[in-house]
């Protein structure tokens, strides 16, 4: 296959410590082009470096200033009929409170329309593609919190 067909994207696994009680909870926007729910993400532009483009990505879909951490595993599955790569990183929200990772720093567009916190086992069920549910898995171990996601 054609190194220039591989459509490249890079994104987060967003998380913060729930503001109710402390557990962690998981960003997931929904996109209504495609009814799909997913971690914040989206194709690079020319020249782009993958970290770059996975934050710019996390603000453009969430409205939050984020912080990456640990580098996931690229994801690669055919999108279209074309094969696609995408970057992930385990990312908070930026300030040591967590103050950019409030739901008022959401504005829905017309690539995203809702983004909710869940917790870990709440977001795995609530996003639509497998392939999606071990990067939260693997998020949370990467900071150092105990998986009891499903």
């Amino acid at each position: 296959m054609d190194e220039k067909s591989v459509i490249r994207a890079a994104g987060c696994v967003l998380w913060r410590r729930s503001p109710r009680d402390g557990g962690p909870e998981i960003a997931l926007v929904h996109r209504p082009r495609y009814d799909d729910w997913s971690h914040p993400k989206g194709k690079l532009k020319r020249g782009e470096e993958p970290l770059q483009g996975a934050v710019r990505e996390v603000l453009e879909e969430t409205g939050v200033v984020c912080v990456p951490g640990a580098a996931l595993p690229t994801v690669r599955y055919l999108a279209k009929g074309r094969p696609k790569e995408v970057r992930y990183w385990a990312a908070e929200p930026a300030g040591a409170d967590g103050a950019h990772g409030t739901d008022e720093d959401f504005v829905p567009n017309d690539e995203v329309d809702r983004l909710v916190w869940l917790p870990p086992d709440e977001a795995c069920e609530r996003l639509t593609y497998e392939r999606d549910r071990e990067l939260i898995r693997l998020a949370l171990a990467a900071v150092g919190i105990e998986d009891r996601a499903g």
